[in-house]
C-alpha cells in the first residue's frame, strides 16, 4: 500500500558570506552531514542590493562534486580551466561535474535590476571523483513544463514527471530536480524510489509537506523528508507555493571535506590541495 512520507526535520536557510564577499542564505551544508546523502550543500543567492552579489565568486578549485546553479533571474557569467565561458540566464541550468578537477569563477549580474538563484552540490561516488569534467547546460526553452490535474506545474530539470523526463541525464547519484508550482489550494504527489533521500526547499509562497501535520512551511525553509514511504504529498497554501523538490540515491561512503573540494580520505584532500598550490592540478 503507498505510504506518504513526513517530515524529518525543517530547517531555516542562514544568512552566510560566500566568494569575495557574496551575502547569500545556505540551508543546509558541512554541519547537516550526511543527513542530506548524496547532496552536500544547498545555496540561496536571490539578492535585491546588487552590492550583495556583484564581487561573485572569482577562480577557485573543484573536484570530486557537481554543482548545480539554477537561475531564476538574471544571469551568472562563468569561465574555467578548459577553456569554457559562457551564461546561465534565468529559467537556465548549469550541471557541472568537476570530477578530476576544474578551475572556475562565477559571476552574478543583474538582468532589469533583479538576480537571484540556487546552488546545489551533489557527491561524486569514489569510483566517479577523478571522472572527466564536463558541463551540461541547459536553457530555459529546453526545460519542460508539465502540467497535472489538480493545478501543479512543474519544470522537469531532472527526473521524469508524468511520463516527462527532464534534459540533464547521466549522472552519478541517479537524481531528481524539480521546480514545483502550485496554485492556490493545489496538490501534488510524487514518488520518491526506495531508500532515496527526499527534500523540498521553499522560496515562494508557503504549503503543507505533510498530511500529518497542519503547519504551512514558507520562503526559505527546507524540508528533510524521512525515508520511510514511497512518495511525497504536498499541498498549497491560500496564496500557493512554489518550491524545488530534489531526491538521490545516498552514496553512504566517507567524506572528507575542504572548501570546494569533496574526497573520501584526508590524504586524497590533502594531494588535492598540494597539485592546486603546485599547478598540477588540472589533469587534462
Amino acid at each position: 500500500m503507498p505510504q506518504t512520507r513526513s517530515i524529518e526535520e525543517v530547517f531555516i536557510a542562514r544568512e552566510t558570506m560566500e566568494g569575495a564577499g557574496v551575502r547569500l542564505h545556505r540551508a543546509f551544508g558541512h554541519a547537516e552531514l550526511p543527513r542530506f546523502d548524496p547532496f552536500l550543500m544547498f545555496d540561496d543567492f536571490r539578492g535585491d542590493d546588487p552590492r550583495d552579489y556583484l564581487a561573485g565568486f572569482p577562480w577557485h578549485p573543484h573536484r570530486g562534486i557537481e554543482t548545480v546553479t539554477y537561475m531564476l533571474e538574471g544571469r551568472i557569467e562563468h569561465g574555467d580551466s578548459m577553456g569554457h565561458a559562457g551564461i546561465v540566464p534565468a529559467g537556465g541550468i548549469q550541471w557541472m561535474t568537476a570530477g578530476s578537477g576544474i578551475i572556475h569563477q562565477e559571476m552574478p549580474k543583474p538582468v532589469d535590476g533583479r538576480m537571484g538563484g540556487f546552488q546545489l552540490w551533489v557527491n561524486l561516488p569514489q569510483s566517479h571523483k577523478m571522472m572527466k569534467p564536463r558541463y551540461q547546460e541547459i536553457q530555459a526553452g529546453e526545460i519542460p513544463l508539465v502540467t497535472l490535474p489538480g493545478g501543479a506545474a512543474v519544470r522537469v530539470i531532472c527526473g521524469t514527471v508524468g511520463g516527462v523526463t527532464g534534459p540533464v541525464r547521466d549522472l552519478m547519484a541517479d537524481p531528481e530536480y524539480l521546480d514545483v508550482t502550485l496554485e492556490p489550494g493545489a496538490a501534488f504527489s510524487h514518488q520518491v524510489a526506495p531508500g532515496y533521500m527526499a527534500a523540498a526547499y521553499v522560496f515562494a509562497g508557503s504549503g503543507r509537506f505533510d498530511p500529518e501535520r497542519g503547519e504551512e512551511h514558507g520562503n526559505r525553509r527546507m524540508i528533510l523528508f524521512g525515508a520511510a514511504g514511497d512518495r511525497v504529498d504536498v499541498a498549497a497554501g491560500d496564496t500557493g507555493v512554489r518550491f524545488l523538490f530534489f531526491s538521490g540515491r545516498p552514496l553512504r561512503e566517507p567524506i572528507a571535506w575542504g572548501g570546494p573540494i569533496v574526497m573520501n580520505t584526508d590524504a586524497e584532500l590533502r594531494q588535492a590541495f598540494a597539485e592546486y598550490r603546485d599547478g598540477t592540478f588540472i589533469r587534462g
